[in-house]
C-alpha cells in the first residue's frame, strides 16, 4: 500500500512533469503552518535556478494542472512560489478504510530484508541491575520491534560480561568466607554440586564487599587476579562455581528484564568469544596488522581525516591477557561465523563512542566483517535526576532497577486508587502496566543521545506528554467501543465515510502518517519519533472525541463510521506502544 505522501507527490510530480518541468520537483511535506494549509510543496522555490524563471510563475503553471485533482480540494500559490495544498475528504476517507484492510496498518514490509543483531543490555552477571541499564534495554529492545515490524530480521543479544576480574573477586571472597567448599580442593576427583552454594542475595553482597577490599589491600587483589587467570585457564572447581554464578545471575536478570517487557534471543556472553581470541590474535599478527608497542599488542586504527587523536586499538596487554576491546573484536568473528549479519547495531552509553570507534576500525582494516557489513554505535544519553546529576537513590547510591520499578508501581497505584477507576483487586496490576508505560515513555520520548531528566512526577501524570496519558487515550477508546457493543452494536459494520468536521479530518491525517512515521523511526533507529507522533494522533483524538457526538448519532451510516474511525485509531495507538515496548490495560 503506498503512503499518502507518496500518492500526493506522484499527482504532484505528473503536474511538473505537464507543466514542462522536472517531475522531481514534486516533493510533498506537512504543511509547516497548518493554520494555512495541511500540505505544502516547495518545488517551485527548489526549480526557479534551473528554469531562470520566478518561482511563483512556475507554481502558477504547476496549480493550473490540478484543477481537476483527485487528490486535493485545494492548491493555491503563495509568494515567493510556495504550492499550498489541502486534500480531498473523500480522498482521505478512502486512504483510511484500505489502511484499516490491511494488516500491518499501511506499513510496507522492506523488500530486501536483512538480518541486523542489536546488542543492548550488557550487564555484568553477580551484580544486580540498575538504572544506568534501562536505557540500554528499553531503547534496544524499541529498534529491535520496529526493526521486526518493517519487515528485517532482528537478532537481540544480551552481551552479558562473565569473564573478567569480577569473576576472580567472587571466586576469592568464597574461598575467604568458606574455604571447606568443595571447590577449592585441588585433589577433588568428584562430581561437584548442583545446588549453588549462595543465593542471588549473597551474590549481590560479595561482590561490593570483595570490590572494596581488593581497592584497599593489595595481596587480595592479586589473590583476585590469580583467581581470574586460573578460571580463565578452566580450573575444574572455579569453572563449577563460575557455573553457578552464571545460572544463580541469569535467572534473576531475566526476571528482572521480564518485568521491563524487555526479551534477548541470545543470552550470549564474554567467555563465548574467548575461543576465537587466539586465532584472531594470531591472525592479525601474520598479517602484519598487530605489533607489539612497550610490551602490549596493538593495532594502528587512526585515519588521516581525524581531527583528534584515536589511540591504537590494544589486543593485549604487556602480560597476555585480553581486554574488552578483545572479546569485542572477538565477539564480531562469532557473529559473523554464526549470523553473517548486514549489520551489527551497538546501544551502548554514549561515553563509550572512543572504544567502538576502535573497535569497528580495527575490524574493518582486519577484514573481520565484510565489507559491506554495517557496524552502528548508538550511544546514549545519562538518566539523570532533578538536580541534572546521574540518578541516585535519596542516600546517594545508585539505585537498583527494580527498586525503581517499584516506586513508579507504587505512584502509579495511589493515583489509579484515588481515581477510583479499577477495583482494588485489579488496581494493582493496571498498576503495574500503566507504570511500565511511565518508565518506557518518559525515556524513550527523549533522544536517544541526549541526557535527560527523571521526573516521577511529571512521568506519571495522567496529563500531558506522557505514557499514562496515552493509555489513557486507548482506554477512552476501548471503554466507547466496549459500551457500544454492549448495547448491541456490531463493530464489524459500516466503513469509514469523509469527515465532518475538522478535527475527525485531522485525526484522520493524522493516522495516516503512520506508515512514513515507523519508516523514519527505523531508518534513524529513533524511538522518540514514534512517541511524537503517538502524542499528536492522542491529541487529535481527544480533540474529536470532546467536539463529536459518536454513540448519540442517530444517523447510524455515520455512528459505524467514527466507530470504524475509533478502531483503527485504537490499532494504531496499540501497534505504536508495542513498539515502545509496553501495552495498555481495559481499564485505568
Amino acid at each position: 500500500m503506498k503512503k499518502i505522501m507518496e500518492q500526493m507527490a506522484e499527482e504532484l510530480s505528473a503536474a511538473f512533469e505537464k507543466a514542462g518541468y522536472d517531475p522531481s520537483y514534486g516533493k510533498v511535506t506537512v504543511s509547516n503552518r497548518p493554520d494555512l494549509c495541511e500540505y505544502q510543496c516547495n518545488g517551485a522555490m527548489a526549480g526557479a535556478k534551473t528554469y531562470h524563471k520566478a518561482p511563483f510563475m512556475i507554481a502558477d503553471d504547476v496549480v493550473a494542472q490540478l484543477s481537476d485533482s483527485q487528490i486535493f480540494s485545494r492548491a493555491e500559490v503563495v509568494k515567493p512560489g510556495f504550492i499550498n495544498l489541502d486534500v480531498k475528504t473523500e480522498f482521505v476517507a478512502e486512504y483510511m478504510n484500505k489502511m484499516a484492510e490491511d494488516e500491518k496498518l499501511s506499513v510496507e514490509t522492506a523488500k530486501n530484508p536483512k538480518t541486523i543483531i542489536i546488542d543492548y543490555g550488557g550487564p555484568n552477571v553477580a551484580k544486580p541491575l540498575h538504572v544506568g541499564h534501562l536505557r540500554s534495554a528499553i531503547i534496544g529492545e524499541s529498534i529491535k520491534r520496529i526493526g521486526r515490524f518493517v519487515g528485517h530480521k532482528v537478532i537481540g543479544d544480551v552481551h552479558l560480561g562473565d569473564w573478567g576480574l569480577q569473576m576472580g573477586l567472587i571466586i576469592t571472597e568464597l574461598k575467604h568466607r568458606k574455604p571447606e567448599l568443595v571447590y577449592f580442593d585441588d585433589s577433588f576427583t568428584g562430581e561437584y554440586p548442583t545446588e549453588a552454594p549462595f543465593t542471588i542475595s549473597e551474590l549481590e553482597e560479595i561482590y561490593p564487599c570483595a570490590s572494596g577490599k581488593s581497592k584497599e589491600d593489595e595481596a587480595y587483589r592479586n589473590e583476585a587476579l590469580e583467581a581470574t587467570h586460573l578460571l580463565q585457564q578452566g580450573k575444574p572447581g572455579y569453572m563449577a562455581l563460575w557455573n553457578h554464578i552464571m545460572n544463580v545471575s541469569v535467572t534473576d536478570l531475566k526476571r528482572n528484564y521480564a518485568n521491563l517487557n524487555v526479551e534477548f534471543d541470545l543470552w550470549k556472553k564474554e567467555s563465548d568469544a574467548q575461543p576465537y581470541i587466539p586465532d584472531m590474535v594470531e591472525d592479525m599478527k601474520k598479517r602484519g596488522f598487530a605489533y607489539e608497542d612497550q610490551g602490549a599488542l596493538v593495532v594502528d586504527v587512526k585515519e588521516e581525516s581525524d581531527t583528534k587523536e584515536i589511540p591504537p586499538c590494544m589486543l593485549l596487554k604487556s602480560d597476555g591477557a585480553s581486554l574488552y576491546t578483545t572479546t569485542d573484536l572477538a565477539t564480531i568473528v562469532e557473529r559473523m561465523k554464526l549470523f553473517q549479519p548486514d549489520e551489527i547495531l551497538y546501544v551502548v552509553d554514549k561515553r563509550q563512542e572512543l572504544h567502538f570507534i576502535q573497535v569497528f576500525r580495527c575490524a574493518r582494516k582486519t577484514g573481520l566483517v565484510n565489507p559491506e557489513t554495517k557496524l552502528s554505535f548508538l550511544g546514549f544519553g545519562t538518566m539523570n535526576g532533578k538536580d541534572g546529576k546521574p540518578f541516585k537513590t535519596r542516600e546517594g547510591g545508585v539505585m537498583r532497577l527494580e527498586n525503581l520499578i517499584a516506586d513508579i508501581d507504587e505512584e502509579m497505584y495511589r493515583k489509579i486508587v484515588e481515581n477510583r477507576s479499577v477495583k482494588d483487586k485489579d488496581a494493582k496490576d493496571t498498576a503495574k502496566i500503566v507504570g511500565l508505560s511511565a518508565i518506557k515513555y518518559g525515556d524513550l520520548s527523549n533522544q536517544a543521545t541526549k541526557d535527560y531528566i527523571f521526573d516521577v512526577d511529571r512521568f506519571t501524570s495522567f496529563e500531558g506528554n506522557t505514557g499514562p496519558y496515552i493509555l489513557y487515550t486507548i482506554v477512552r477508546i476501548k471503554s466507547i467501543l466496549n459500551r457500544y457493543v454492549q448495547e448491541g452494536g456490531d463493530l464489524s459494520a459500516g466503513k469509514i465515510l469523509p469527515a465532518v468536521n475538522d478535527s475527525e479530518k485531522n485525526l484522520m491525517l493524522q493516522l495516516s502518517g503512520f506508515a512514513a512515521m515507523v519508516e523514519n523511526a527505523f531508518e534513524e533507529k529513533a524511538p522518540h519519533k514514534i512517541c511524537a507522533y503517538i502524542y499528536e494522533v492522542s491529541n487529535a483524538f481527544n480533540s474529536f472525541y470532546h467536539e463529536t457526538k459518536i454513540l448519540s448519532e442517530e444517523d447510524q451510516a455515520q455512528k459505524e463510521s467514527f466507530l470504524q474511525l475509533l478502531q483503527l485509531t485504537r490499532r494504531v495507538l496499540e501497534t505504536s506502544i508495542d513498539l515502545l515496548g509496553f501495552s495498555a490495560p481495559d481499564r485505568m
